[in-house]
C-alpha cells in the first residue's frame, strides 16, 4: 500500500530568542514533540531524577493507600498483590513484592491470573481463592479500573482493595479504599502518562518515604523493571517516563537480576556495562520474552525469572522462556497470515477489520491485531470464540480512539478496558453480531473525512550537507526514543545514487551510496531493508527521494553515519 508522506511545518527560529543555544534542526525536532519553552527543553535534555520524578503523595488517595498498607503490616494481615500477565503487569508486581520484602512485610503473596482461563483483571473466582487464603488486603497493579462488581463482592468476603492502575477510568469508579490512577479525574498527579509499572513505582516510592526514608536509594535498583514495563506498554517516553526509562536502561546494563543476566546469555542479547541498551532493544528483545510466558503459558514464569536469585534456576527459566518466545513467534506469524487473507477478501473496502476463530490462542491476539492494524492502517478486532463468549483484542491507528468507540458499544460488552489505540474486550456470544454492527457504525462515523492510508510523519526536510558527527551527537541527546519521542525522521528530496546493490538472503535489501545533486563530495551509505523487490531496477545515476533515520554503524571498530531508509520514491 502506497504511503502518504507528511512533512511537519518548518519553524522560523530566528524569531525565538533562545534559538542560538541549540541546533535549529534539533529545535525543530523538539517543537515537533510539543517541547517548546526553554524550561521544557532544558528539562528534556537534563534528565534530572530528583527534579523530574514527582512526589507520590500528590496522588489524592496515596496517603490512604499507604496508611492502610502500614496498618496491615502492624496487624500482621495477609496481603496479596494482584497483577496482570503482560510485561507491564509482571514488572509492576515484582516492584511491589520486592519493595514490601525490603520493608519487612512478611505475609505477602502474588496472584497473576491465567490469561486463557481467567482473562484480564480481578475475577470472582480469584477473589474467593484469596479469601480462603485469609487475605485481608488486595493491591492491584495494572488492573482494577473496571472491576466494580468484583470489588463489591470482595468487600462482603472481608477483603479490602487498593487499586493501582493506569488504564481508562470509566464514569462509574470501583469502590476501593484507595484508587491510584493518573487518569482518574482530580487524582492530584500532574503526569498522566505513567504505565502500570510507573504507578506501582509511585506506591513503592511512597512506602519507602513513609516506612524507611533512609533506604529510599534502593528504589533506583528497581528502575530496570520500570524501564521494561514502561517501554513494553508503549506509553509516551516524555516527562517523568523519559527520566525513569533513561535511568532504568542504565540499571539494565548492570542488572543484579540473575534472570535477566541468563536471558541475555540464552537469547544472545548484547547488554552489559559497555553495551547500554536502548528502548528499541528492550521493546524487541526483552519485553517479548517476558510477555511470551503469559501469552503461551502462565506469566508466573516471567515473574519467577525476574525475581529468582539462584543462578541455576534462573538459567532453566530463561531457557524455558526462550522456547516459549519461539513458539509465540511461530503461532503469531501463522495467525497473522490467516487474518491478512480474511482482511483482503472481506474487509478491503471497509473501515473496520473484524475476525474471530475458536482456534486462535488468546495470548497472541493483541500481537496479531497490532500487525494487521499497522499493515492495513485500520482499526482491527481479533477475537477467540469461547463457550458462551468471545474474548480478544483491538488495535487502531492514531486517528481512531478505540476505547471511546467501545464505550459507545458497552450495551453489548461484558467487560472492556485499555487505551486509545489498544484495548481488550469480552462479549456475550449472542451479542457478537450486534456488537460488530454497532462498532462498525461508530468507526464509520468517527472516521468520516479521515483517509485510511498509512502516513509517514517526517520531522524535517534536510540536505546531506547538514549531516555530520556533531549533528548525530545532538540527536543522541534526545534518546531514549520511543512512543511520544520517536526516532527523528528526515527527508532528502534529491539524492543521486553513486552505488546500489542487492544484499541479504534472496536479495531482499538495498544497500546504496548517495550524494546530493550539487556534486558535493559528501556521500553516505543507506540501507533499505525489504526494498529489494520493489526497486530492483535501480542503478547508478538514478535520482531518488529518501525518508530515513540517521544511525551509527560500526564494523570492525570503524564507525560511520548511515541512513536507515523508511520509504523511498524514484
Amino acid at each position: 500500500m502506497q504511503k502518504t508522506w507528511r512533512v511537519r511545518d518548518k519553524i522560523e527560529f530566528n524569531k525565538i530568542n533562545f534559538s542560538g543555544k541549540y541546533n535549529p534542526l534539533v529545535l525543530q525536532l523538539l517543537f515537533n514533540r510539543r517541547i517548546k519553552t526553554e524550561n521544557q527543553i532544558e528539562d528534556f535534555l537534563a534528565f534530572d531524577y530528583e527534579k523530574n520524578v514527582g512526589d507520590p503523595f500528590l496522588f489524592a488517595d496515596m496517603e490512604k493507600a499507604v496508611n492502610r498498607i502500614v496498618l496491615a503490616k502492624k496487624n500482621k494481615e495477609k496481603i496479596a498483590i494482584f497483577g496482570d500477565y503482560d510485561a507491564d503487569g509482571v514488572t509492576a508486581t515484582a516492584i511491589l513484592t520486592e519493595t514490601m520484602a525490603d520493608l519487612g512485610f512478611e505475609d505477602v503473596i502474588i496472584y497473576i491470573p491465567d490469561r486463557k482461563l481467567e482473562g484480564y483483571g480481578l475475577n470472582e473466582e480469584a477473589l474467593k481463592y484469596l479469601a480462603e487464603k485469609e487475605i485481608k488486603l488486595v493491591i492491584t497493579v495494572d488492573c482494577g479500573m473496571t472491576s466494580i462488581e468484583e470489588i463489591e463482592k470482595a468487600g462482603k468476603d472481608g477483603i479490602e482493595v487498593i487499586i493501582t492502575d493506569h488504564h481508562y477510568a470509566p464514569k462509574n469508579l470501583p469502590k476501593a479504599i484507595a484508587l491510584i490512577n493518573p487518569h482518574v479525574e482530580n487524582c492530584g498527579y500532574n503526569f498522566t502518562d505513567l504505565a502500570g509499572v510507573g504507578v506501582a513505582f509511585k506506591l513503592a516510592q511512597a512506602l519507602y518515604q513513609k516506612i524507611a526514608p533512609e533506604k529510599i536509594d534502593q528504589l533506583k535498583w528497581l528502575l530496570d523493571l520500570v524501564a521494561i514495563g514502561t517501554i513494553a506498554d508503549c506509553v509516551d517516553l516524555l516527562g517523568e517516563n523519559r527520566v525513569l526509562v533513561k535511568y532504568g536502561l542504565i540499571v539494565l546494563s548492570k542488572t543484579r537480576r540473575m534472570g535477566l543476566s541468563e536471558m541475555y546469555q540464552v537469547g544472545k542479547i548484547s547488554i552489559d556495562e559497555n553495551n547500554l541498551p536502548d528502548a528499541r532493544k528492550v521493546a524487541f528483545q526483552i519485553a517479548p520474552r517476558i510477555n511470551a510466558a503469559g501469552r503461551m503459558d502462565h506469566a508466573n514464569f516471567a515473574y519467577g525469572l525476574l525475581t529468582e536469585k539462584d543462578k541455576s534456576k534462573a538459567r532453566l527459566m530463561a531457557l524455558e522462556i526462550e522456547e516459549k518466545n519461539k513458539e509465540r513467534q511461530k503461532v503469531t506469524k501463522e495467525v497473522t497470515r490467516e487474518v491478512s487473507i480474511i482482511a483482503e477478501n472481506s474487509f478491503k473496502d471497509k473501515k473496520l477489520i473484524f475476525a474471530y476463530s475458536e482456534h486462535w490462542s488468546v495470548g497472541i491476539l493483541g500481537l496479531v491485531a497490532g500487525k494487521i492494524s499497522d499493515s492495513f492502517n485500520k482499526p482491527t478486532v481479533i477475537l477467540q470464540k469461547q463457550e458462551g463468549e468471545f474474548i480478544g483484542s483491538l488495535r487502531s491507528p492514531e486517528n481512531v480512539n478505540i476505547i471511546k468507540a467501545l464505550e459507545k458499544c458497552s450495551e453489548f460488552i461484558i467487560r472492556f478496558g485499555g487505551h486509545a489505540q489498544a484495548a481488550g474486550v469480552k462479549i456475550k456470544a449472542d451479542k457478537i453480531d450486534d456488537f460488530y454492527k454497532k462498532l462498525a457504525q461508530v468507526i464509520e462515523e468517527d472516521s468520516k473525512g479521515i483517509e485510511m492510508v498509512p502516513t509517514v510523519e517526517i520531522d524535517a526536510e534536510i540536505s546531506l550537507s547538514e549531516i555530520d558527527w556533531n549533528f548525530v551527537q545532538e540527536l543522541k541527546k534526545m534518546e531514549p526514543f520511543g512512543e511520544g519521542n520517536p526516532q527523528p525522521v528526515f527527508l532528502i528530496k534529491k539524492a543521486f545514487l553513486e552505488e546500489v546493490k542487492m544484499v541479504g538472503n534472496g536479495s531482499k535489501h538495498l544497500k546504496m551510496t548517495v550524494r546530493e545533486e550539487n556534486g558535493s563530495p559528501k556521500m553516505f551509505d543507506a540501507i533499505a531493508f525489504g526494498f529489494g523487490g520493489k526497486f530492483s531496477e535501480l542503478k547508478k545515476g538514478n535520482k531518488v527521494e529518501l525518508v530515513f533515520n540517521l544511525e551509527e554503524d560500526e564494523w570492525n571498530g570503524n564507525k560511520k553515519i548511515q541512513m536507515k531508509v523508511i520509504d523511498m520514491k524514484m
